[in-house]
């Protein structure tokens, strides 16, 4: 709280005037979190109408979220399991939701054969999911790799995986 006071220019403990307790701010942060991935998820499904189109939106977009949103991103993926019980299942079943659009994405190109006719599209959601989650852990903008050239490789890889 002392950091958080710091950032804003007032005391730790003078953010108690405005919340509840830390729970209450986790919450916030967690759930903000929660709403730029399905904020990324809905402008996909509404940009495109090719599953597979959706699906590279869907990647560039989850990318987005974990680069410009780094603190409310790393905070949704790793702090929302110390949030009490009835916020954690709202989280739960939000994160739920934004995987099954994956899911849905990649159903529907498999169903069009536009997909690998053996693919898993739950398996392969979560193997995406993993792979995208851990981006926030390592990408940093500083290396090798561009953000335009890191959302064409991630997509890039993630497609020729779906499509074989």
């Amino acid at each position: 709280m002392r950091d958080l006071g710091d950032d804003l220019g007032i005391l730790g403990s003078s953010i108690y005037a405005h919340i509840g307790g830390k729970q209450e701010l986790l919450v916030a942060v967690v759930e903000r979190g929660a709403a730029f991935f399905e904020a990324s998820a809905t402008h996909a499904i509404e940009s495109a109408t090719q599953p597979l189109e959706i699906l590279g939106l869907l990647v560039e977009g989850h990318i987005d979220v974990l680069i410009d949103h780094r603190s409310e991103a790393r905070t949704y993926l790793t702090e929302s399991f110390f949030l009490d019980e009835a916020e954690r299942m709202k989280i739960i079943a939000a994160r739920d939701a934004y995987e099954q659009v994956f899911v849905d994405t990649i159903s529907e190109a498999k169903d069009a054969g536009d997909a690998r006719a053996d693919l898993d599209p739950r398996l392969a959601a979560i193997y995406i999911l993993s792979m995208l989650n851990a981006i926030e852990r390592w990408y940093d903008g500083k290396g090798r790799v561009s953000r335009d050239n890191l959302v064409e490789d991630v997509t890039a890889f993630v497609c020729r995986g779906v499509c074989g």
